[in-house]
This record gives C-alpha cells, structure tokens and sequence, in this order.
C-alpha cells in the first residue's frame, strides 16, 4: 500500500481530508470544519460557539524562556481569539494537561496562575477539563465555548468584491519576539553567566511570551453597529490568513506594503539586529493574534478614525492575491507562514 507523506499535505490540506470525510447527523450543528469555530444552533437567541486549540512542547512553546505563568495566559488567550474571530464572545473553557515527571506541584500551580489571569480578565469560567502523564515534556489543550447572535457571527467566507480589508493593532512583534529569545538562548547555552539583553525589547517579547485576545474590538464593532462581512485571527502569518479569507470567499485581494502596520520596535529591530525586512515579518510571521477582516464599504465612516484598526487593502473580484509593494509593484502572496508538518 503507498505511503503519503504529511509534508505532501501539510496542515491545511490534512484538515481539508479529514473535512471531505466529515458528515454531520445532527441538524443543530450549522458550521463545522473550516472556520475559527464550530457553530451549533440552540432554542435560545444565541448561537453556541466551539474551537479547540493544542500547545505542544518544543513545538509551540520553549520552555527554556517562556516562564509557565504567561504559558498559561497565552493557552487561553489564544482560545478566546478563535472566538473573537467569530465575532462572539467567549464564556468557558476546558484544560487538558499531559504531564511529565520533571513538573512539580509548584510549577503546576504557576501555569495556572496564568489560567486563571487569562480567565479573570476575558470573563470565562474554567469548567472542567482532564490530565494524564506526558513521556515528551508538557502538551495543553483546551477548548472553548462561547456565544453570538446569528445575525452577527462572522464566518470566513463572507467577503466580497469591493469590502476594505482591516487589520487590528499591529503586525510582526511577536515574530520578532521570537527571534529575540531564540538568540539570547543561543547565547545563553554558549555562556551560561550571561545576562539577557532584553532592554528595549519588552513589547516585542510580551507579544511572543503573553499575546492577547482582541475581545475589545468585538466590543467596539457592536457599539459602531459594524459587522464585520468576513473575519479570521492571525495565528500563522498575515499571508496566510488573507488566503484563508480570499479563498473561502472566492474573491481575490489587494494588500499594500506602505499600509500594514508595524510597531517602532518591531520596525527597528528586525532591521538594526536581524536584517529582516519588517513587511516581511508581518505577512509571515504569525502569533500575532489580531483579527484580520473584511467590512462593507457602507461601514468605513463609523470606523476610520479607530485607532487600532488599519485598512490594508480590499477584495477583488479576479481571485488574484497580491501585495502591492511600496514602490508600486505587484507580487503574488504565498503563505510562508508556520508549516506544522
């Protein structure tokens, strides 16, 4: 029998497999495989809103620099993002842990400090989840659930020809971040009475270690009375979630270099200390967890003078995905963001 590689694949088209082979028997459940969360249908005037996140070991975090509190947080937050980018608002949440013997009851009990901050300042309860034994190092997995009208849900295939692209916030710290603890890791095995050299560095570095959801602009959008036509949270890289929104909308987009937003440090640093050139850093870098989406053009007055919202571009109809480059040239945009396999 041939073997297929998961390389061959990668993440998205292993999700895509198993989603082609996924039937649903019960009639409450309205959106399954594909979005930032399942959504199932209730007799009240919400809808119930579901997605479940894995952090990994070595894969997602490196204990070496990620003190276990803001691992906590993080594990939450990036939950509450998924709901966020469904236009709901998240209310519970389930942990999971697989432990291995090298974790104390203290150090438990500080990855849970963050849990519970996480928990207090995004107003969800934790309600139960369930812990085994690890052989590889420690894996969190927690699932969320959370709630929104039907009318205002906002999936990843609503976009259409004309509606302006909108980015929150900004875009490549938390890829920079990395790249910071990376090297002081570097240096620190080379020497270990070495001291970090993190000084300017603390927003980029929050950013990696202790990202937060963008629960505030569901908020605000309701209070403009903007819904948002199309939205998704950048996990994996700017890029990658442009082609998410496009592709499931059938449309296109056009992206303009000189509008993304890039914070000062992250600017400075990618090109004084990496040599990176800062776009690059926000279309692929991911972990930033801002909410990327797409509005009518009827809705920009209510919302142009936002501060942490910057409009980025628009969608076409011709399916093309381009970024106009700061010197007026269109290049394609491919996906270089995390590969899982």
């Amino acid at each position: 029998m041939p073997r297929t590689e998961l390389s061959q694949l990668g993440e998205f088209g292993l999700i895509e497999r198993i989603k082609s082979k996924t039937t649903h028997r019960n009639p409450n459940t309205l959106k399954g495989i594909g979005d930032d969360a399942a959504v199932i249908t209730t007799s009240g005037d919400f809808y119930q809103l579901v997605s479940t996140d894995m952090l990994v070991e070595n894969i997602h975090f490196d204990l070496s620099f990620h003190p276990l509190q803001h691992l906590g947080y993080k594990s939450v937050a990036v939950n509450v993002s998924d709901i966020a980018a469904m236009n709901g608002i998240a209310e519970q949440i389930t942990v999971s842990l697989a432990i291995s013997n090298r974790f104390s009851v203290e150090a438990i009990d500080a990855l849970y400090q963050g849990i519970f901050a996480a928990c207090e300042d995004y107003s969800v309860d934790l309600v139960g989840g369930d812990t085994t034994s690890s052989t590889s190092g420690l894996i969190i997995s927690i699932t969320v659930i959370g709630r929104a009208k039907p009318a205002q849900i906002a999936y990843r295939n609503g976009a259409k020809k004309g509606d302006i692209l909108c980015v929150t916030g900004d875009l490549g710290a938390a890829y920079i971040g990395l790249q910071i603890l990376q090297r002081e890791k570097v240096e620190f095995l080379a020497n270990p009475n070495m001291q970090p050299q993190l000084e300017g560095k603390a927003y980029t570095v929050g950013r990696q270690l202790k990202p937060k959801a963008r629960t505030d602009i569901v908020h605000e959008l309701a209070e403009l009375q903007v819904k948002p036509t199309s939205m998704i949270d950048i996990s994996d890289g700017l890029a990658s979630e442009v082609i998410h929104l496009a592709t499931q909308s059938q449309v296109g987009a056009t992206l303009f270099e000189d509008k993304l937003p890039i914070d000062k440090e992250t600017y400075d640093i990618a090109i004084n200390d990496f040599k990176l050139i800062p776009s690059v850093c926000a279309m692929n870098g991911g972990e930033d967890y801002e909410l990327l989406f797409t509005i009518d053009q009827k809705d920009y007055e209510k919302i142009k003078t936002h501060d942490e919202i910057s409009f980025i571009g628009y969608m076409t109809e011709d399916k093309e995905i381009n970024l106009v480059s700061s010197g007026g040239q269109k290049v394609p945009i491919t996906a270089q963001g995390w590969n899982h396999f």
